[in-house]
């Protein structure tokens, strides 16, 4: 199974670096790597198996291929290339059928319902806390103008952000009782 997170790893930095459009400034392969990471020390903090936490790396590594095709919809098409590549590596429905779950849960607005799905909602929104959000934010907001056609002024776009901010919510305890607070010195600093 160790290996297992091994090839899925070299599967999907190859496939985003091949498929990835440059036009994606906040969903790229720096992304994918952020979220392994946190998954990695959120699961580890939430007391997660062994085998746990390789299903939810599998799942982090695989959470955004999907932008390579479409990007509205791209969790369907992130279980797409999922499902294929464990099918073809022999893993089992039951492993499977997890990692799919942790993916659809971090469809926005999240709504997990296990402790694993938990884990990769919070491991998806990790960069709320970084001391560098400044850049994260600048970024999803050129892919908003990009993709989605959402132009905002300033303005707009920092009472978006706040907004958005302040009704997240972390789900695990860890998320709830450590990575808040770092979120909330950024809510901080956009509200002054």
């Amino acid at each position: 199974m160790d290996n297992l997170v091994e090839a899925v790893s070299s599967y999907v930095i190859l496939f985003l670096s091949e498929n990835l459009s440059e036009n994606l400034s906040f969903h790229s392969i720096g992304h994918t790597y952020d979220v392994v990471g946190a998954a990695c020390e959120i699961g580890i903090q939430s007391n997660l198996s062994e085998e746990e936490l390789i299903v939810l790396q599998v799942a982090a590594w695989f959470h955004d291929c999907g932008y390579a095709n479409v990007y509205t919809g791209h969790e369907e098409e992130s279980k797409k290339i999922a499902k294929n590549f464990l099918e073809n590596f022999g893993c089992g429905k039951k492993m499977i059928d997890i990692v799919l779950s942790c993916i659809e849960s971090t469809k926005y607005p999240a709504q997990p319902s296990s402790l694993i799905e938990k884990v990769m909602c919070d491991a998806d929104m990790y960069h709320l806390t970084r001391p560098n959000y400044p850049k994260y934010e600048k970024a999803i907001r050129q892919e908003f103008e990009k993709y989605l056609g959402l132009i905002y002024t300033d303005e707009e776009w920092m009472a978006k952000n706040f907004s958005f901010l302040r009704a997240h919510q972390f789900y695990t305890d860890y998320g709830q009782k450590i990575l808040s607070k770092f979120k909330e010195v950024n809510v901080q600093l956009i509200n002054n």
